[in-house]
C-alpha cells in the first residue's frame, strides 16, 4: 500500500484553491463537498471537482480523493454522480458509525464503476471515524472492504460528541485514548491511520509537536488545512537520517549474529530480537518507497 502522509482539505467550491492544490507536494488532497462547503455552494463544488478530476494527473502530483456528504445524506447521490469518474482515486467517507454504512458505499461504487466502465474496486475509501460509536466499531469498519485504505480521526466532531470544551487542549492530550484506539483499529486491518488536523495556522511549533506525538502513537500521517503545513507533516512522518542509519546498523548486526547462530544480540546497550529487527526493516523499506534511500 502506498504511504500517504499528508492529506490536505481543499474546499471544492474554490476553483483557485483546487488548481493550486493539484500542484502541491501533499501526498493526497481531499476535495471537499461536505462540511467545508456551505449548502448553497455544493452544486458549484460538484461542478468544479468533476471538471478538475478530468484533467490528466502529472507524475508526483497528489492522490485525488473527494470528501462527499455523509452516508444517508440526501446530497450523497448527487455527490457520487458528479465525482465517480476516471481521475478519482478515492472517497473520504465522513461520520461512519457502522460496518453496514461502509459496505453500502462499497456496493454503490461497484455498481457505478461497472456502469461507467471503470476498473472494479479501483476507487479507494478513507473512512472518517468521528463518534464514540464509530470508534467502537472501527476495527470491523477498517476490515469491511478491500477498498478501505485507511481510517481518519475526526477530532472536532468526536470532541463534541463526548462533551469536550470548545478550547482545544494542547497536542489533543484529552483525546489520547481515542486516537490510540484508532491506530490499533487501523493496524488490526493493515490499513493506514490518519490523525486529525492542527487548527492553529500561526503555531508552527505546535504543529510539529502534534505531528511528532501522532507518529509516536502510530499514525502514518495526518490531515491538514493549509499548504504551509504540508512540508512539516511529510518530514515528521518520514524516517530521519539518524533513524535510517540506526536501522541499517541493527540489520547488519543482526545478520552477523544469525550467521553465528544467535537469535538475539546486545546492540547499543539494548537487547535486539526479531520484532525490533522487523521494525528496522520496515523503516528501511519506508525510506526506499519515499525515495529517501536508494
Amino acid at each position: 500500500m502506498e504511504l500517504l502522509r499528508s492529506w490536505m482539505f481543499v474546499p471544492g467550491h474554490r476553483q483557485r484553491m483546487i488548481d493550486k492544490a493539484l500542484g502541491l507536494n501533499a501526498d493526497a488532497i481531499m476535495l471537499d463537498i461536505e462540511d467545508g462547503v456551505a449548502p448553497n455552494e455544493k452544486d458549484q463544488a460538484r461542478k468544479n471537482i468533476g471538471e478538475s478530476l478530468g484533467h490528466k494527473k502529472t507524475p508526483g502530483s497528489p492522490a485525488r480523493y473527494v470528501r462527499i456528504n455523509a452516508i444517508g445524506h440526501p446530497r450523497m447521490d448527487a455527490d457520487l454522480d458528479a465525482v465517480v469518474r476516471p481521475g478519482l482515486e478515492g472517497l473520504v467517507l465522513p461520520k461512519v458509525d457502522t460496518v453496514a454504512e461502509a459496505r453500502k458505499v462499497d456496493a454503490i461504487l461497484t455498481d457505478r464503476e461497472s456502469k461507467r466502465r471503470m476498473p472494479s474496486g479501483g476507487i479507494k475509501l478513507l473512512i472518517a471515524i468521528e463518534s464514540p460509536k464509530g470508534l467502537l466499531n472501527a476495527p470491523a469498519i477498517a476490515a469491511s472492504s478491500s477498498r478501505v485504505t485507511g481510517l481518519m480521526f475526526g477530532a472536532e466532531d468526536f470532541g463534541r460528541e463526548i462533551g469536550l470544551p470548545a478550547v482545544r487542549e494542547g497536542e489533543a492530550r484529552d483525546l489520547i485514548f481515542a486516537r490510540s484506539a484508532m491506530v490499533i483499529a487501523a493496524a488490526s486491518a493493515h490499513v493506514q491511520a490518519i490523525d486529525g488536523v492542527w487548527v492553529d495556522l500561526n503555531d508552527g511549533a505546535g504543529l510539529l509537536g502534534f505531528a511528532k506525538q501522532s507518529r509516536r502513537l502510530g499514525f502514518s500521517g495526518m490531515s491538514c488545512i493549509h499548504p504551509s503545513q504540508v512540508d512539516a507533516i511529510n518530514a515528521t512522518f518520514s524516517p530521519t537520517a539518524e533513524e535510517i542509519e540506526y536501522c541499517q546498523k541493527v540489520l547488519q548486526a543482526f545478520e552477523e549474529a544469525n550467521a553465528r547462530g544467535d537469535g538475539s544480540i546486545a546492540f547499543g546497550g539494548q537487547l535486539i530480537d526479531r520484532p525490533i529487527v522487523e521494525r528496522a526493516r520496515h523503516t528501511i523499506d519506508m525510506a526506499k518507497s519515499l525515495g529517501i534511500l536508494k
